[in-house]
């Protein structure tokens, strides 16, 4: 089972204006609700490659329960902890000619709430995935992600982390499964800025020498660097498309990286379906569904 975690998940309103301008009242040409957060969509992706996958984190309000009950309707097995105040954040983006987002603050989460979702986790096995992915609420220990990990790392359950710079460097001593950082992420961790794969390739070893054990590195429109584990480095490059989407592409190529590992055993398979995912998100307005992620990978 893949179980995802996330902490700040929202309802995300996503609007279509054309020629949008800031002192003039907009008409929306198309508008759409989505259940958001990164661990969300890394749930709703692998369930569209037909494996199970259980969101987890807290829910709060009628938008808290509108998120959930998407999410359902999209395959995803739920188990979020309801929260007694506030309500789940509404995130608001706008496509224009340029792209705009607000995103909501999100409820307070009480200590006793937390302590129910590491009792959740505690249920998870050997064999288990853990995603942990996105930002820590201002409410919770900035250090969750070290909390859970360490909690975690006897049982042997493959976690992968998709967080900024400092999360992820602090929890490299749990040598996660999986870690995906974007090339301009790469590196900004070690300072500098990375030109060729040879450097991007260079700075992912590091992390794996400070403890990760596959480093996937999102390159945009120049695809994707896999350092795995097993020595192997390899580079996939995306399909050819029009990207109309930039929400969501890299939990994509985490699902799809997880569901390819998974069914296959084959970090070439994962590396593929991974970029597959990523890009079939970027090609459509919201997370691809399987149809558009097989017609991808028929054309790599």
């Amino acid at each position: 089972m893949v179980y995802t975690v996330t902490f700040n998940p929202s309802l995300d309103y996503v609007v279509q204006v054309a020629d949008f301008k800031a002192d003039a009242v907009n008409r929306a040409s198309s508008e759409h609700v989505y259940a958001g957060g990164k661990g969300n969509n890394v749930a709703v992706v692998i369930s569209a490659l037909g494996l199970k996958s259980r969101a987890l984190g807290f829910r709060a309000g009628f938008t808290g329960t509108a998120m959930e009950q998407m999410l359902l309707e999209y395959g995803c097995d739920t188990d979020f902890i309801p929260l007694d105040e506030g309500m789940t954040r509404i995130n608001v983006k706008v496509k224009s000619d340029e792209e705009f987002e607000i995103n909501g603050q999100g409820p307070a989460i009480p200590e006793e709430k937390i302590g129910q979702l590491y009792e959740k986790l505690d249920a998870l096995e050997q064999e288990d995935v853990l995603v942990l992915s996105g930002s820590i609420p201002d409410t919770m220990p900035s250090d969750i992600y070290e909390r859970i990990m360490a909690r975690l790392d006897a049982k042997g359950v493959r976690i992968c982390v998709d967080a900024t710079k400092e999360l992820l460097l602090k929890v490299l001593k749990y040598h996660p499964f999986l870690i995906k950082p974007n090339n301009h992420e790469l590196g900004e961790m070690f300072g500098t800025v990375l030109e060729s794969d040879a450097q991007i390739i260079e700075y992912a070893k590091k992390l794996q020498d400070m403890g990760a054990r596959n480093v996937l590195v999102s390159m945009a429109g120049d695809g994707a660097i896999l350092v795995a584990e097993n020595g192997e480095v390899q580079k996939r490059l995306p399909p050819e498309g029009t990207v109309v989407n930039s929400v969501g592409a890299g939990d994509s190529m985490v699902a799809g990286f997880l569901a390819g590992y998974l069914t296959e055993g084959s970090y070439e398979n994962a590396l593929k379906l991974g970029t597959a995912a990523g890009s079939a998100t970027a090609f459509t307005s919201w997370l691809a569904g399987r149809e558009e992620i097989e017609a991808l990978l028929e054309r790599m």
